[in-house]
């Protein structure tokens, strides 16, 4: 019967009566629904019901394309539903048709299953209780389904032989005889396994494991796994069984291992009990923290371990047993080891505890104090300094700083503080501030900033500057502290967060303490700092208001006073705070006196004696010193001179009472003699100033302001300190007393050197009453001083106390960071350094200042000098520290070594006042010489006017080149004879160009002079420090230390500068067809004194590679295009040819290695190469100079590029063997290995481009390598192919003369015209191989032509 469809237009009732006749005709539908698997269930098959089918009893509507459940509100992975397939299913549906429908691998694993007779088994009835409600069902209580056997079992740990089951134990069946039937299945098992192969078993095993669940079984093998290690013998408890497991996995693969859980309650302190709450099922993992720790131990493994610190910062050995009430062992981490981790302190240091968050910033700063102290350099690798600060330890402290809570801000202070400053450092920058020139100071600025790009040259200093601070304001801050900490700090403004905490917060002293000196080491670091710090609003107002009252409460001088705030009390770090910003510059100088009212706290804390100062006696002292360094630095500037006046009978009580320090025993003595030296320091920059006065005006023309202070009232002076000198001169023999008023002791030498310089100059004194006095201070006190042995002993201590000999001794620290500059002190120095108490450089370098100021005014009185350059230490420690390479710069290094340039220069200043007057000065001359030459190219910035002088009167000067009149040319035409060296002058020799620049060092000096104008401001600015002009210092701060004034070649300057000139020039389009005469006599002087240097004075260049003064040499042929062929140049270039071209230093040149100056030799070599095909000439000696980088020991890629892309210049390399200055075998010995090179040489070869008559030395080359090639035994297939196809090639060749030439090769000979020998018949073995490979070739090419 046909069933009408439903037509449009009907009813709901019609269309309920068609469903009800198709439902009663039971036909099938005409569309069949089908569930499409869900996508987060994976396959299609996945075990998932099907969509049941339709029934006639109801009427069931599925819509597929919603899900079962609401959708989330909020955007979420969807869940996986492990019983989606049940939640809609008929009521009439079997449940025993859907379990055997999904689980279709049960009958795999029970393939029989034999139910049991339960016919005669009683039923039996609960058992009645007297408790209210049944008990509670515990899973706990119920025995494990798994029950292990007896030890017997396991013992063999062989499931065949075992008597009992392992997994089957029969309980579920609820009868007595279970065990029976559960024996009875065993043995059926153990039949059924007997009969099978070991194949079969294998293959029924993998079945069996690819029908169960793969997550199952992994989770199975791991859990036997983690056991493997265990033993298989189980001791059983039987009131514990559910402990016990087995590895289900372990019976299927046919091993019998038992895992079990190691966690017992045996060790626990505490024995859990199941009446407590939440403990009916015990966790013994999360338990673990409550046993007693085990023992720490050193791990037996070269891998280091992790460091932990105690809460003092110590370093905690690996295997130290500390008690746990220390609180060391709150971690996780190693748990059995006491002490903190620093990544442990940094997650604390982020704690919401304020307690936790404060303890662990004091930890870190202790533990950062203990690093710079070097505690931890033979303990830790690496640095700790370095680790925390790319951790970020730096930001942690700043951001600290803002917290509102008043301990973690004193935390981080305290932190900060030992991060950037060290007061060992201060301690010996206040030692050496009396001392020559001991005021101005290098920056802290670190020296190893970011390589910058390159300036253009029309860049001057002050826009260089101006674009690096652009750079930097434009970087971020980590960027900036990377390189710089203290730049970095301020950028953040954390001169403002430290105002704050001054002003508003008011700490404890300690904490005020802290921040004065961070604020004293960024005023170190740069004017620029100085200046941000004056900047800061309220912030030096604050200082000043709080810390250096002029009146507050006596209370605090009473002995066992307790401290509690330091604001409204007087203060010497805050007065060191301002006499460091103070050495910025003379503007923050002046804003210091004149707008924060320095002046008059200046006169308050002068005037008062540090008696009378309701302090503490050694605070009072530090005080007083303090604002004389203050008034001392203001002085240096021509500032604050009106003091003068106004405090002048309190400087005469202070020097009335010098003498009385000499027997001063008190606990403050060495107190009391930094003051006194702090007082003459400012006598001395007074006296400077008054000195000046007859200058009415500056050298730019502009008047010059009279300072306030004439001549007649500073003249006065010399007397007190005179007779305090005498006085302390009679104590020289009692060595710990000079060595206590040592610091007074140089103050005092140096006031007269100044004092008598400027009384010189003075318009109303009498010249001879001034020479009158020197004799008198001559007679009376400086010749009976030289006599004495102590002053003896003190040169023999310039050698142990020396930098430059000692380099050691300025080195960096171990836990020195980069970014952070710091001078080494952590800890103290040595007695016998620099810088160290036993040190004799600060008096001996004042004492040689006053000799030469004398012998300057009155030249009369040199050679009563003489037997100081000649005391035994002093030649030693002079011989030994110029052969001695300098320590590297470093911020420590530059404050030590210029202290002992000082002293240097002073004895060369006055071994060129010997050498006109002092006949028996010329046995000094070259040592002295050498000394100068060594000092000029160490010399730091800030010391221009010392190198200047240098080179105005020492470098040039024939006096320090005795050898010029002594034979010296000769002998070195002797020498050249002796060594029969090859020689590119014919006509003139070695000695007769000696003499000749022997003879021009006048016009030498002028042209050096000339190329170091560049260094005319920087010049200014210290000159005007060395002599005093007091008006034009702009800064105590000298200029940043990148190394030193002059570069290491300086003496290739002249030559480097026109080359530059010159290539500037051709790359803007100029063209220069001839050069200025000037220029070659530039370049001519410049020879002139190399050679002078190579022959004379050879040791002073050996600093200088030997590449790098032959790359300087290439410069003569690279500037111009016909310079070289000028006379005197080619002359002096040829000469210094000869000296490089000697086999020692031969062996020394390292063409490989990178170059000072120089970006690549192979760039230079190729423009060498270029320069020689267009303007060379053939010249032999420009030949010479292409030839030198070929030798075979040097870079291959030079060889290939002149037989590879530059084949024409082998047209024009016409050295003649006889002239050729190196010898061959560094050519051709070892054999050439280049196989692109060899191919190249034969090619050049057999082509003519090489040629004998053309160029002789690498026509020998090739012939040499080639021969060597084609002969060799080498057995590699592409390197036998290729010797072989060259043989037969050279075996065919035309020309007889060359292939004589590569066949019968025999050996280099220099005497012979070819310039090697040849065999006259080849030997048997070549000749046998020859016969081969040729033979071969014929028969090839027989059996070619017969095809």
């Amino acid at each position: 019967m046909m069933l009408s469809r439903p037509k449009p237009g009907e009813s709901e009732a019609d269309l309920l009566h068609f469903q009800n006749q198709f439902l009663a005709a039971g036909a099938s539908p005409a569309v069949k629904i089908v569930k499409k698997a869900d996508k987060r269930k994976g396959k299609e098959g996945s075990t998932d019901a099907e969509t049941p089918s339709l029934q006639d009893s109801k009427d069931v509507v599925m819509l597929d394309g919603f899900p079962d459940t609401l959708p989330a509100l909020t955007p979420a992975p969807p869940k996986k539903s492990k019983i989606k397939s049940a939640s809609v299913h008929f009521e009439d549906e079997d449940p025993e048709e859907r379990l055997e429908s999904h689980d279709r691998h049960i009958t795999a694993v029970f393939s029989k299953i034999i139910e049991r007779d339960t016919s005669a088994v009683a039923v039996t009835m609960p058992v009645p209780t007297g408790d209210p409600f049944p008990r509670a069902f515990h899973r706990s209580e119920i025995k494990s389904e798994v029950r292990l056997g007896a030890d017997v079992l396991y013992k063999d740990g062989d499931f065949l032989t075992s008597q009992r089951p392992c997994l089957i134990t029969g309980e579920g069946l609820g009868s007595q005889k279970s065990e029976e039937e559960a024996q009875a299945i065993h043995r059926e098992n153990l039949e059924k396994l007997q009969s099978m192969s070991e194949e079969e078993i294998l293959q029924e095993q993998a079945r069996l494991l690819a029908q169960l669940d793969p997550s199952l079984v992994a989770f199975l093998k791991s859990q036997r796994g983690n056991n493997e290690g265990q033993k298989k013998e189980l001791k059983m408890e039987p009131n514990r069984p559910e402990e016990n497991s087995i590895s289900f996995i372990s019976v299927l693969e046919g091993k019998t291992d038992v895992s079990f859980s190691p966690h017992t309650d045996d060790d626990l302190p505490v024995k859990p009990r199941k009446e407590w709450i939440h403990m009916d099922n015990v966790e013994f993992e999360k338990l673990e923290w409550m046993k007693d720790l085990p023992s720490p131990r050193q791990k037996k493994t070269k891998k280091g371990m992790q460091a932990r610190f105690s809460l003092k910062g110590e370093l905690i050995p690996a295997d130290a047993d500390l008690p746990t009430h220390l609180g060391l062992h709150h971690h996780g981490e190693e748990a059995e080891r006491a002490g903190y981790s620093l990544q442990e302190l940094f997650h604390l240091s982020r704690s919401q505890v304020t307690q936790q968050r404060t303890l662990a910033l004091q930890v870190l700063g202790r533990i950062v104090q203990r690093a710079r102290a070097g505690e931890f350099a033979s303990s830790l690798k690496g640095s700790v300094l370095r680790l925390l600060l790319d951790a970020g330890f730096l930001f942690l402290l700043r951001f600290s700083l803002d917290d509102a809570v008043e301990n973690v801000m004193a935390a981080s202070v305290g932190a900060l503080q030992a991060l950037l400053v060290s007061l060992d450092d201060e301690k010996y920058l206040d030692w050496t501030f009396s001392w020559y020139q001991g005021m101005a100071a290098f920056p802290f600025v670190p020296n190893n900033e970011e390589e910058e790009e390159e300036e253009e040259e029309e860049l001057n200093g002050t826009a260089k500057s101006q674009d690096k601070k652009l750079k930097d304001d434009n970087k971020p801050d980590p960027d900036v502290a990377r390189y710089d900490v203290v730049k970095g700090l301020l950028k953040t403004k954390i001169q403002h967060r430290l105002r704050y905490i001054l002003e508003v917060v008011r700490p404890v002293p300690t904490v005020v303490l802290d921040i004065l000196h961070i604020l004293t080491h960024m005023a170190r670091h740069s004017s620029e700092a100085c200046n941000q710090l004056l900047d800061c609003p309220r912030l030096i107002e604050t200082i000043v208001r709080e810390f250096l009252p002029t009146q507050w409460d006596p209370k605090v001088a009473e002995p066992g006073f307790l401290l509690t705030s330091l604001h409204g009390v007087a203060c010497a770090s805050a007065m060191k705070f301002i006499r460091v910003l103070a050495s910025g510059g003379r503007n923050a100088t002046a804003r210091l006196l004149n707008t924060f009212e320095m002046k008059s706290r200046l006169s308050r804390f002068i005037a008062e004696d540090p008696q009378d100062v309701p302090l503490a006696r050694e605070e009072a002292l530090r005080l007083s010193t303090e604002a004389f360094r203050l008034w001392a630095v203001a002085a240096g500037y021509g500032q604050a001179c009106d003091l003068y006046s106004d405090l002048y009978p309190v400087l005469v009580r202070i020097l009335q009472s010098l003498p009385e320090l000499l027997g001063g025993k008190s606990p403050v003595v060495e107190l009391a003699v930094q003051r006194a030296a702090a007082v003459v320091t400012v006598l001395t920059h007074v006296t400077q100033t008054a000195g000046y006065t007859a200058d009415s005006n500056s050298e730019d023309g502009e008047p010059i302001p009279p300072p306030p202070v004439a001549w007649s009232q500073v003249s006065g002076l010399q007397p007190f300190l005179e007779t305090s000198l005498k006085k302390i001169f009679q104590q020289i023999s009692q060595s710990e007393t000079w060595q206590t008023l040592q610091p007074l002791t140089t103050t005092c030498v140096i006031f007269l050197g100044v004092y008598y310089s400027a009384y010189s100059q003075q318009p109303s004194v009498n010249p001879v009453d001034c020479l009158e006095e020197l004799e008198h201070l001559t007679s009376e006190m400086l010749q009976p001083l030289l006599s004495q042995p102590a002053i003896d002993s003190m040169w023999d201590l310039l050698r142990p106390c020396s930098a430059l000999c000692n380099p050691l001794s300025c080195s960096p620290a171990p836990e020195s960071v980069g970014s952070i500059a710091s001078l080494s002190c952590t800890g103290g120095k040595p007695p016998l350094s620099l810088v160290g108490s036993k040190s004799p450089f600060p008096f001996l370098t004042a004492l040689l200042f006053l000799i030469n100021n004398i012998t300057h005014i009155h030249k009369g009185l040199t050679s009563k000098y003489s037997s100081v350059l000649g005391f035994k230490g002093l030649k030693d420690y002079l011989h030994q520290s110029w052969q001695t390479g300098p320590p590297s710069v470093t911020p420590s290094s530059a404050w030590i070594l210029r202290h002992e340039y000082h002293l240097q220069y002073f004895v060369l200043a006055l071994a060129r006042r010997m050498a006109g007057t002092c006949p028996d000065y010329t046995q000094h001359a070259s040592l002295h010489h050498c000394v100068a030459m060594a000092l000029l190219s160490r010399l730091l910035p800030g010391s221009e006017h010392l190198a200047h002088e240098v080179l105005l009167d020492l470098a040039f000067n024939p006096e320090f080149l005795p050898e010029g009149k002594a034979g010296g040319p000769e002998a070195a035409d002797f020498s050249d004879i002796l060594h029969l060296g090859t020689t590119f002058l014919p006509k003139v020799t070695r000695g007769a160009l000696l003499r000749e620049s022997y003879q021009n060092l006048p016009s030498i000096r002028s042209c050096y002079l000339s190329h170091f104008v560049h260094l005319q401001p920087t010049l200014m600015r210290s000159q005007a420090s060395y002599q005093g002009r007091n008006y034009l210092v702009q800064s105590m701060l000298l200029p940043e230390v990148r190394g030193p004034i002059l570069p290491s070649d300086w003496p290739f300057f002249p030559l480097i500068s026109l080359y530059n000139k010159v290539t500037n020039a051709e790359t803007r389009g100029a063209i220069l067809n001839s050069l200025p005469l000037d220029f070659i006599n530039t370049v001519t002087w410049n020879l002139q004194w190399v050679l002078l240097l190579e022959t004379w004075r050879s040791k002073i260049l050996q600093s200088i590679p030997t590449a790098a003064k032959l790359a300087r040499l290439m410069c003569v042929f690279l500037t111009g295009s016909d310079l070289f062929l000028e006379a005197p140049i080619h002359r002096y270039t040829a000469a210094l040819l000869s000296v490089y071209c000697q086999p020692k230093i031969l062996d020394s040149l390292n063409l490989d290695a990178p170059l000072p100056g120089l970006a690549s030799f192979h760039d230079l070599y190729i423009s060498l190469l270029e320069q020689f095909e267009g303007v060379s000439f053939g010249d032999p000696l420009f030949g010479v100079f292409v030839l030198l980088p070929l030798q075979k020991r040097f870079s291959v890629h030079l060889r290939l590029s002149v037989f590879g892309e530059h084949t024409n210049t082998l047209r024009a390399l016409g050295v003649p063997l006889q002239q050729f200055p190196v010898p061959l075998e560094r050519y051709t010995s070892p054999p050439e290995d280049n196989l692109n090179l060899l191919r190249l040489y034969f090619r050049t070869l057999v082509t003519g481009a090489l040629r004998h008559t053309w160029c002789p030395v690498l026509y020998v080359v090739a012939v040499a390598h080639v021969n060597s090639f084609i002969f060799s035994q080498e057995s590699t297939t592409q390197v036998d192919a290729a010797r072989k196809s060259m043989l037969r090639k050279t075996w065919l060749l035309v020309d007889e003369n060359l292939k004589k030439h590569l066949l019968y090769y025999k050996l280099l000979n220099a005497e012979s015209p070819l310039g090697f020998d040849l065999y006259e018949q080849l030997p048997p073995m070549r000749l046998k191989y020859l016969q081969i490979v040729t033979q071969k070739e014929i028969t090839e090419d027989a059996s070619a032509v017969d095809s």
